[in-house]
């Protein structure tokens, strides 16, 4: 692994959004909610959160649902933009955050290669050599000229991995990457990966799947309550993670996000 400067660098990272204190959920209500100022609750999503990335390295990230993972996903992908502190990302990013996120319905799975493709970071004519490549790898050749409005979300999912290894870029951010498709596709990731970890890219996944950490990442963090809880070693960090989930399941009181 490289020793030079970081990849990706957060220090004091903090993320806030206001909610609406009370729903409008009738017509009833947005009427009267006309003449009543709406009143909003400020929603602390991340706060103060440090990480490093070295380049090269595979960093996971855990915790239970709304402790803030997607939320620094996307800042570190530059879809949200921090309330405060620094965030330095040293290279091209290819993010796979919300599958089917840009696809065209209308349009089939090779002519959607081409566009997501493109927006990946392929050129025109490296989008085309890669469209059996990407096919093969997501097992749908028989289905290449149906629109993808017809695809199954499983369907979709492969598609959406196989084009994602496909345009890999120095830093990948990935969501769940070995939780999709059967146990064929998730063994077909696992090997891309492999080769992506020997060729030197820096990637940053956030999974729920303890094997999955343990097995494939450097480090990992355990995210509780917008903060880092827990630094260490994959199977460190995918340990307490389920000791706080058994912890849990014994006594809800314990819950602590």
């Amino acid at each position: 692994m490289s020793r030079g400067p970081a990849a990706i660098e957060v220090h004091r990272l903090r993320k806030s959004f206001s909610i609406p204190s009370v729903h409008r959920d009738t017509l009833r209500d947005h009427v009267l909610g006309l003449f009543r100022p709406r009143r909003f609750e400020t929603l602390r999503v991340l706060d103060g959160v440090e990480l490093e990335v070295a380049r090269g390295e595979t960093l996971a990230i855990m915790g239970r649902n709304g402790c803030g993972k997607s939320t620094l996903l996307k800042i570190l992908c530059g879809i949200y933009r921090p309330d405060a502190g620094t965030v330095h990302v040293r290279g091209a990013v290819t993010p796979i955050l919300e599958l089917g996120l840009g696809w065209n319905p209308e349009l089939d799975a090779i002519d959607n290669v081409l566009l997501i493709g493109t927006v990946m970071g392929l050129t025109l004519r490296e989008a085309r050599a890669s469209i059996d490549s990407v096919l093969a790898f997501a097992e749908l050749e028989r289905f290449a000229n149906l629109q993808l409005k017809h695809y199954s979300s499983g369907m979709a999912s492969r598609l959406a991995y196989a084009i994602a290894f496909e345009a890999a870029r120095e830093i990948l951010i990935l969501d769940e990457v070995f939780a999709v498709g059967d146990a064929g596709f998730r063994l077909r990731c696992e090997a891309r990966y492999r080769e992506l970890h020997a060729r030197g890219h820096t990637v940053v996944l956030v999974s729920h799947e303890p094997r999955t950490v343990s097995t494939f990442c450097d480090r990992a963090l355990l995210l509780e309550e917008g903060r880092v809880a827990l630094s260490g070693t994959g199977p460190q960090v995918a340990e307490a993670y389920l000791a706080r989930l058994a912890a849990e399941r014994r006594d809800p009181a314990a819950r602590t996000a």
